[in-house]
């Protein structure tokens, strides 16, 4: 895992000193060392920056970037099967001259071209200057686990793997896109391809892109999709057989995860997803298995019990750490900074506690995500399938009703639900449902905070929906059912830029590595065409994969309801962050920003502090925005 940055000047004005300072902002990302490469093209001069965080070939031979005789390369990731790539371009007749993958995706490339890309298990970004071609070749691994931004105009190219290093050159324009800060406010994140800034994009996972040096044509392609797994037909495969590939695979891609050079732990939750990671590794490996949890307590975040339990059966080093509510706080005034473009998702702050818990003892850290998207795991798909079908049916003046109702009664005011995980803006989502209960709409409404009424009451001028996976037409008709059309956006839209973003911007604040050992490509291409009763069994969620748990862990063990990150928000901004609030929803510091209604914050915020406990959600996602705003517009 490393930091990446890098420039293509058509006007030929940048030079090192400005490439060193992009590079610098990422050295989070890569304590241990940084390196240049500058190029003097005709047509342009180009830049490759890159700092290094050392975790295959501790060697100089590790060192980036890199050449390979007309070919430069700076790369972020990790591809686990290079030794055997390695071992068949060996049998081509290519020579190596270290043990790292980065010449290995060098002489691929020179071998395969962009073709090489089907070679890789891995997550990666990276980018080659191809000086005999004259162009430039950037790719992104096929699930998004790294990131990778970029900007193009006025004949300058800039790429980086934080927005932070893109912005330090002087020629960045930091001009907001509206349109962004409106998808910001819905959903927490700003989905791919889009970016805060106008003409900067984040390059879509699965896709690479090409810049061609001699007419500046810039083009970007998919070379994977995975509407091309779910629209395959489903397997006739008995349960049993079922469970044995699945668990080989999983064993396969798990143990791709353990290749490096430095140590590596688990966070372990207590879940079954990060048990099934902890359980397949802890049978396949003779030494303990590192794990890691993180309780806060007085925070309502206290899984360390269950992950406790679970270590000690399986016989794992653990690690546990118990922080206060204020280690947790002191993290907010630091989220600006390290996720460098607007994200809301609270769960970042206990992310990265753990990851700053895990960095004293390990490198490298392997998380449990995507178990969710790929094998059906989230409440919300139980909520469409339960209820989806059911309010289509209601008549509409029913559902009118139902919603004036529900206006004039306060979800706090409601005994027991009111003491519920997100029960407030649940609440709140139900009542957009009731208004318009059709199945896209329903899934829409279940990922967004916001509706399109009340987000164009927030802004000061209009703002347009922007493209992104959620209006992918892909799924064919014939392999259509209502869990793989969730799971599919899912997988390319709140996991790409919500949880895989959170990981990586919360390993990397303390220079640890993420690995996700559910993304490996063959894992989703194998269980998109599974029967889905195999994944969701009766309104069983993640059904295989709990049978292949309980195989090395006690059912009950495991029973008990899914818990997730969540911390006390209402509590929060009540308390502890109020001076944030009162700060950064000060009317002069909206009106100056000239984005919102005034207006419509201040009845956002009063209506909170009087008791509305289902505006908490809404008060965090603009204190996010208004807290980057701060750091990167008016303080940069």
């Amino acid at each position: 895992m490393c930091g990446i940055s890098g420039f293509a000047d058509f006007n030929r004005r940048t030079d090192r000193v400005i490439l060193e300072k992009m590079n610098r902002m990422l050295q989070h990302r890569g304590p241990d060392g940084e390196g240049y490469g500058m190029h003097d093209a005709s047509e342009a001069l180009v830049g490759l920056g890159h700092r290094r965080l050392s975790i295959i070939d501790l060697s100089e031979g590790g060192k980036q970037p890199k050449t390979f005789e007309n070919l430069h390369v700076t790369y972020n990731g990790e591809i686990y099967n290079y030794a055997e790539i390695k071992k068949q371009l060996v049998e081509k007749g290519h020579q190596f001259n270290s043990q790292s993958d980065t010449e290995v995706i060098l002489h691929a490339y020179k071998e395969w071209g962009s073709d090489a890309l089907q070679h890789f298990i891995g997550m990666f970004a990276i980018v080659i200057y191809d000086e005999a071609e004259k162009k430039i070749f950037a790719c992104r691994d096929r699930a998004g686990v790294k990131p990778f931004f970029y900007y193009f105009k006025d004949g300058l190219f800039l790429f980086a793997s934080e927005l932070k290093a893109i912005i330090q050159h002087p020629e960045f324009k930091k001009e907001i896109n509206n349109d962004a800060v409106g998808a910001f406010l819905q959903y927490g994140y700003i989905p791919s391809p889009g970016c805060i800034f106008n003409h900067t994009h984040k390059l879509n996972p699965g896709h690479f892109l090409t810049l061609d040096l001699t007419n500046r044509e810039l083009k970007t392609q998919q070379y994977w999709n995975v509407y091309d797994a779910y629209n395959k037909p489903v397997l006739d495969i008995s349960l049993p057989d079922a469970i044995a590939e699945t668990e080989k695979l999983l064993t396969s891609a798990f143990q791709y995860r353990m290749v490096s050079d430095v140590p590596v732990g688990v966070f372990l939750s207590g879940g079954y997803d990060s048990s099934c990671v902890t359980a397949i590794l802890q049978k396949n490996n003779t030494e303990k298995i590192k794990t890691f949890t993180i309780g806060v307590p007085d925070a309502g975040l206290n899984e360390a019990p269950y992950a406790k339990d679970i270590a000690a059966h399986l016989g794992t080093d653990h690690t546990e750490y118990y922080c206060t509510q204020k280690e947790a706080l002191d993290i907010v005034p630091q989220l600006p900074f390290f996720y460098d473009e607007p994200f809301a998702d609270s769960s970042a702050i206990p992310t990265t506690l753990v990851s700053r818990i895990a960095r004293e003892k390990v490198t490298v850290a392997l998380s449990a995500d995507a178990g969710d998207e790929i094998f059906a795991g989230y409440n919300r798909y139980d909520y469409m399938l339960k209820y989806g079908k059911k309010l289509q049916r209601v008549p509409g003046f029913m559902r009118k009703s139902a919603v004036s109702l529900m206006n004039a009664v306060d979800a706090d005011s409601i005994p027991v639900m009111n003491r519920k995980y997100l029960f407030h803006s649940r609440y709140e989502k139900l009542k957009a449902l009731l208004k318009d209960p059709s199945e896209r709409r329903f899934f829409k409404a279940m990922s967004q905070q916001l509706d399109d009424k009340h987000l164009a009451k927030l802004f000061r001028n209009r703002v347009k929906e922007m493209p992104s996976a959620f209006d992918s037409l892909e799924l064919k008709s014939e392999n259509y059912s209502t869990l793989s059309y969730m799971m599919a956006i899912d997988y390319q839209t709140y996991l790409v830029d919500d949880i895989l973003q959170k990981v990586d911007r919360a390993g990397m604040s303390v220079s640890l590595e993420g690995r996700e050992p559910f993304l490996d490509h063959r894992i989703i291409e194998w269980a998109a065409q599974l029967p889905m009763e195999y994944k969701y069994n009766k309104g069983n969620k993640k059904f295989i994969i709990k049978e292949i748990v309980h195989k090395y862990i006690p059912e009950a063990m495991m029973d008990r309801p899914k818990m997730g990150f969540g911390i006390p928000i209402a509590n929060w901004l009540e308390n502890d962050l109020k001076a944030f609030v009162d700060c950064y929803f000060e009317p002069e510091f909206v009106i100056k920003q000239n984005i919102f209604n005034n207006d419509e914050v201040q009845k956002i915020k009063q209506s909170f502090y009087q008791g509305k406990k289902e505006r908490a959600e809404k008060i965090w996602y603009i204190l996010m925005f208004q807290m980057w705003y701060d750091k990167w517009i008016n303080n940069n």
